[in-house]
């Protein structure tokens, strides 16, 4: 049995959380280790796991993310049990995990892989939702098909997709930065993605790109692809989920109550939200008197004077590691984020309690071409990794930090375009040493190269540019392209074959 009592012999490996890091972490665990139990625990009923992996160049990959039963996880390695159960308190002197179920989980090595909680604009308002799991994505969906406008709030990711899949409603979408996707774009970039914002979207495909599976009975499975109305779930859960995978809104629903509005976005620039009123409030308050702004659920008012009436409020404004279950009596050291400070081995200050994704930071010096970010990519890099490390530890074998952290790498898909980042991709860090080479066609594709003392420090690939690879070699090397010039991104040379 895998959760012990003290006097039973503790298991080998425990992993808490059943997202992207955890289950990689487990796997590489299970499969090093066939011989020695790992326990996974995990308050989703189902867990994430990595399919369709493709190593597409040396670092770069591309994979998709499927939420899955745990016993197939099971039956794969009958050395892995997983335990649903949030995790109530770990006491790290005495190697013990306690779960709010009663239960006590006795361990030789932990990782910490439980994710991080969206950042609300405001805590226990009924109006406000944050959309992190999928519970929280369901909710939102339910809640968008009464819906005629929301307001989305954040220019990060999530926000980034949901503004282009909303359908049937009107979105008001407040940034406080000067253009869209500043996490991942500048302006020129942005500029190129806009105009996807009001035109008609190419029909999706009948069939899902996912399996999905219902929790009403384990290891039930729904038809290829279920219907919008019933997103497989039994119903909320008390506890909070794995956050979403990549194209979570892929098989499920996002259409408001309108028929006659298909899509149909305003964006408000340079602007948060200065004060969220009720409907009551707001019909008591002066502003009501000096404008017709019909009848709302909620009224958003802007800092640029702007006022809106809508039906809720997504906040997508980032992420906090979710730390919190694992403080009290333990002497954790956290980085300003908030997350475990791991070293160049996903140790955390606490002996034998590793960490990997959202919920760590890295405390090592980083290489000149990486950078942290809480993406899909780097959960799955980390799990591998924090796995090889753990196993490293046991057999005392010495290790060197993966490869995978030389060059920061994420491949992703935003308003239906393909879009590869490389390295320092916005420049980060690079203060006025750079020059930005662009190649834009409009509607196909955009190209941006970051140079510093001619070599190439990163680079921005939007639409179908295959040059991902030559351009992580390019990084990689450090080869000195000055002689180059602009005939670097001259589309009448074929750069692959320049290089090769």
């Amino acid at each position: 049995m895998a959760c012990s009592s003290p006097r039973d012999k503790p298991v080998r490996f425990a992993v808490v959380g059943g997202g992207v890091a955890g289950v990689t972490c487990a796997e590489q665990l299970a499969s090093q280790f066939p011989s020695d139990n790992v326990v996974l625990l995990t308050a989703a009923p189902l867990v994430k796991t990595v399919t369709n992996y493709k190593q597409v160049s040396k670092i770069i990959e591309d994979f998709d993310v499927e939420e899955q039963p745990s016993s197939l996880l099971e039956e794969k390695y009958p050395n892995l049990k997983v335990v649903h159960a949030a995790v109530k308190s770990l006491q790290a002197n005495d190697h013990v995990l306690l779960t709010e179920k009663g239960a006590k989980v006795s361990y030789e090595k932990l990782c910490l892989c439980n994710g991080a909680r969206p950042r609300l604009l405001i805590q226990d308002n009924p109006h406000v939702l944050g959309i992190r799991d999928t519970d929280s994505a369901q909710d939102f969906q339910k809640r968008l098909s009464k819906a005629k406008r929301v307001l989305v709030v954040g220019n990060g990711g999530i926000a980034l997709e949901l503004v282009y899949e909303v359908e049937g409603c009107e979105v008001i979408w407040a940034i406080k930065d000067k253009a869209i996707g500043n996490t991942f774009f500048d302006a020129g970039a942005a500029q190129f993605l806009i105009p996807s914002l009001g035109a008609d979207k190419p029909e999706k495909a009948i069939t899902c790109k996912r399996s999905r599976y219902t929790t009403e009975a384990p290891g039930a499975s729904d038809p290829p692809c279920a219907d919008a109305g019933e997103p497989g779930q039994s119903g909320p859960s008390a506890e909070p989920g794995s956050a979403l995978g990549p194209d979570w809104h892929e098989g499920i629903s996002l259409r408001g109550a309108e028929e006659k509005v298909s899509h149909k976005v305003c964006v408000e620039c340079e602007c948060e939200i200065q004060k969220i009123y009720s409907k009551e409030e707001f019909m008591l308050s002066p502003l009501h008197q000096s404008s017709d702004m019909g009848t709302w659920l909620v009224y958003v008012q802007l800092t640029n004077g702007k006022i809106y009436g809508c039906d809720f409020i997504v906040s997508a404004t980032g992420v906090v590691p979710n730390t919190e279950p694992f403080l009290p009596g333990n002497k954790f050291e956290l980085a300003e984020d908030g997350g475990f400070l791991v070293d160049d081995h996903m140790r955390t200050s606490e002996p034998d309690v590793f960490a990997a994704g959202d919920v760590c930071s890295a405390g090592w010096e980083p290489g000149p071409l990486w950078q942290q970010m809480r993406l899909w990519t780097q959960a799955r890099q980390m799990g591998w990794y924090a796995g090889r490390c753990m196993a490293a530890d046991v057999l005392g074998e010495p290790i060197e930090l993966d490869f995978c952290f030389e060059l920061f790498t994420h491949v992703t898909k935003f308003f239906n375009y393909k879009v590869v980042l490389l390295g320092k991709y916005n420049a980060q860090g690079l203060g006025q040493n750079h020059e930005l080479l662009v190649r834009c066609s409009k509607g196909m594709e955009y190209v941006k190269v970051v140079l510093s003392g001619g070599r190439m420090m990163g680079a921005v690939l939007i639409g179908e540019t295959d040059l991902e690879e030559t351009f992580e070699n390019l990084i990689l090397n450090q080869m000195d392209l000055s002689a180059y010039g602009e005939d670097l991104l001259n589309p009448g040379i074929d750069i692959e074959d320049y290089f090769d």
